[in-house]
């Protein structure tokens, strides 16, 4: 009797750990469904009844204890038993929707809906006693989950060696990727199917300041496409990386399946964790249209509200900047000829100038009168600070002050004479990657940025992350990005990091923390080059999670104007850069060519003058990864609209639809579009511009260029 008890009890158990359990979204399109199978926690996606992802495992590695006394990566048998992977069982069950709109401090809308059901799951893991919670978010654009980890006798410190959450999909899709890197974001997307990723992988990485691969893995956000008669859209990124490593996602080429692989510290460590704690959301948006997937907010929803008690001091900005003369080589950062300095200890009037000091009083004033004559707000000065000569790779820890200026850069005069015509100026604060000294420097370098009214600050990590062993991905760093967003708040300064990680929605936490690099921006056209569809992957990519700044702008293309013979250009025609104001979203919005290139074409430097830098809605009208993008937007608090369309490199006509104006109102519509004979290549430079009165019922057809576009102001006629 005590036999056939016991058999129906596992029996009854059995039954129990096979059952799933089921999620759908607010308006039923989307079924996620949860399940345990043998102890192992699997999920899988729906969208209209159709498998999305198929069952794939959740779970983590962890080390066998907190104190790591080794380097390695390689799991010994033994050390399964420490895992959170298997041998769950499913001890509770919690329920819960929201329906809330919400506003960002600065956005691509007024209102920003989050509106989801949630499921959270308690899994108890009987031969270590321990519990973590599987936490899911199902919205109307797709899944977000992640793991919690409350406080509990065995589970109050342990140290991650991998975090193992799957994606599964049924189907070989056409995927947009860059391969993975702990320290750095700046290489060209591929186009590829998933299968053919690892044959690819080896020649899609070109050289960086700083490197680590992560060999057959991609970086998030990944954009695929199912195509055929019913395609379908998908993004998988991840959400809200806090106090945790940035991710990246390992590739199984022959299954289709994606793997989260952490980003590692010299120990081969990828979270040391005290509970109670959560880990970033994955995400995975999915949508038939490509214009739904770009136009998602879910990453942003998925991030905790600020706590900022006032954010009134964040504000968009429109600037200019004492910076591209130095990418392209016309200029130079460092003062003197000198190649071994000391902060401390050189004295920098007795070294010999080397002529090309861009940060120089006269320069700058030039700079500030031009940016104040055309009504941007300010102007970013990189090369001011000394120590620039032996600024990188030397791994040197002391490397800047971040507060004394150049002997010909007089700080209070310049920044009294900026004041004067209505300009601010942007500090920058390149750290050389050395993240120890400008935490030790911080408080210092704000205060003299409050001291003179500076508001906004470009902070740089070129180079290997100091401490040592540290990458520009891994938890530590992470942390080291909030906490320096933390500190400027206390000041009410605005950041800019470049270098740093991608951001992943924490503008709604950390709001002054307005945009960041992140990806290969402009400056690679001097380097290495950009191609021409580089810009219409990177909305679908990069800006999913966070404004970018990609510093557009440039006028004079082609680099041999500066340097006869050379054969660098910026792959793109002057319209496109235009273009390029609308498309992207920069609240941090600059305009980065020469003061000299812009008095050339002042008719086409008008819409750069005109355009918004923050908004009150948002439109795709029309998108596809890697071919093109066409966005309109209603600018911040008025009527006026802008309209921008950029294409690959190749031609392309599109018709604009002008249904998204009010009704019965009459709107004046400056057109900006390239030239009959346009051409990246052959006569970048090339465009037209007229006047049209349009009203919601009118269309406008465009003919964009090679690497081309079309830019569009519009305002009500009163």
């Amino acid at each position: 009797m005590k036999k056939i008890t016991v058999g129906a009890l596992l029996l009854s158990m059995m039954f129990v750990g096979v059952k799933a359990q089921s999620l759908k979204s607010p308006d039923g399109k989307f079924e996620m469904n949860f399940q345990l199978k043998e102890g192992i926690p699997y999920y899988n996606l729906k969208y209209n009844g159709a498998v999305v992802v198929e069952d794939s495992k959740l779970g983590l590695r962890l080390f066998k204890d907190s104190a790591i006394k080794f380097a390695s990566e390689i799991a010994k048998p033994e050390d399964a038993k420490f895992d959170l992977n298997n041998g769950f069982t499913k001890t509770d069950e919690k329920r819960d929707s929201k329906n809330e709109t919400w506003q960002p401090v600065l956005g691509e809308k007024k209102n920003y809906i989050n509106h989801y059901n949630e499921l959270a799951l308690t899994l108890n893991q009987a031969s270590t006693d321990r519990s973590i919670v599987v936490k899911f978010r199902l919205f109307n654009d797709g899944l977000g989950f992640r793991y919690e980890f409350p406080q509990q006798k065995n589970l109050n410190y342990f140290v991650i060696r991998e975090e193992d959450s799957e994606i599964d999909f049924p189907t070989d899709m056409k995927a947009w990727w860059m391969v993975a890197d702990y320290d750095s974001q700046e290489y060209q997307y591929q186009e590829t199917k998933v299968s053919e990723i690892p044959a690819k992988w080896s020649q899609a990485a070109d050289a960086n300041a700083s490197q680590k691969l992560v060999k057959n893995a991609v970086q998030s956000p990944l954009m695929l496409k199912k195509e055929g008669k019913e395609p379908l859209y998908v993004n998988v990124a991840e959400a809200a990386v806090l106090d945790y490593p940035a991710s990246h996602l390992e590739v199984d080429a022959q299954n289709f399946k994606f793997k989260t692989h952490l980003t590692a510290d010299r120990q081969g460590a990828k979270g040391y964790i005290q509970t109670p704690s959560v880990t970033p959301w994955r995400t995975i948006i999915v949508s038939p249209k490509a214009e739904e997937v770009m136009d998602s907010k879910m990453i942003f929803n998925l991030n905790e509200p600020t706590k900022y008690t006032d954010t009134s001091y964040i504000h968009p900005t429109k600037y200019m900047g004492v910076w591209w003369e130095m990418i392209i080589g016309k200029s130079q950062w460092a003062y003197s000829t000198a190649e071994n300095v000391h902060i401390d200890k050189t004295d920098f009037t007795k070294l010999t100038p080397n002529g090309k000091h861009a940060a120089n009083n006269t320069k700058v004033k030039e700079y500030i009168d031009f940016a104040a004559e055309n009504g941007f707000q300010g102007l970013l000065i990189e090369g001011w600070n000394i120590g620039w000569e032996d600024w990188f790779g030397h791994s040197k820890e002391f490397v800047f002050d971040f507060i004394t200026p150049y002997p010909d850069f007089d700080i209070k005069m310049l920044n009294d004479y900026a004041h004067s015509k209505g300009i601010k100026l942007i500090m920058h604060h390149e750290t050389s990657g050395s993240a120890t000294n400008y935490e030790r420097w911080s408080d210092k370098a704000f205060q003299l940025m409050n001291k003179y009214g500076y508001d906004a600050v470009k902070t740089g990590y070129v180079g290997d992350i100091i401490p040592r062993g540290e990458h520009h991905y891994s938890q530590w760093t992470i942390n080291h990005y909030y906490r320096i967003a933390e500190k400027a708040n206390e000041y009410k300064i605005m950041i800019n990091s470049h270098e740093s990680v991608r951001p992943t929605g924490e503008s709604r936490t950390y709001p002054n923390y307005i945009s960041a690099e992140a990806a290969r921006g402009t400056e690679y056209e001097a380097f290495g080059g950009n191609k021409p569809d580089h810009q219409t992957v990177l909305p679908f990519t990069r800006w999913m999670g966070g404004s970018m700044d990609y510093t557009p702008g440039i006028f004079q293309t082609k680099l041999d104007y500066y340097f006869p013979g050379d054969k660098r250009f910026v792959k793109t025609t002057l319209v496109k850069q235009l273009a390029l104001y609308v498309t992207m979203y920069m609240p941090l919005q600059m305009a980065a060519d020469l003061p000299e290139n812009y008095k050339k074409h002042m008719d086409a430097f008008q819409f750069i003058k005109d355009v918004a830098a923050d908004w009150d809605d948002t439109k795709i009208l029309s998108a596809e990864p890697g071919d093109y993008v066409i966005t309109a937007r209603k600018a911040k608090g008025t009527e006026n609209w802008f309209v921008g369309g950029i294409t690959d490199e190749n031609k392309r006509d599109y018709t604009v639809d002008f249904s998204f104006l009010d009704k019965g109102k009459k709107y004046e519509a400056v057109i900006y579009e390239d030239g009959k004979d346009a051409d990246y290549i052959d006569n970048p430079q090339s465009y037209n511009i007229y006047k049209k009165q349009i009203t919601s019922k009118s269309k406008i057809n465009f003919k964009m260029a090679r690497s081309g576009g079309f830019a569009i102001s519009i305002k009500p006629v009163n």
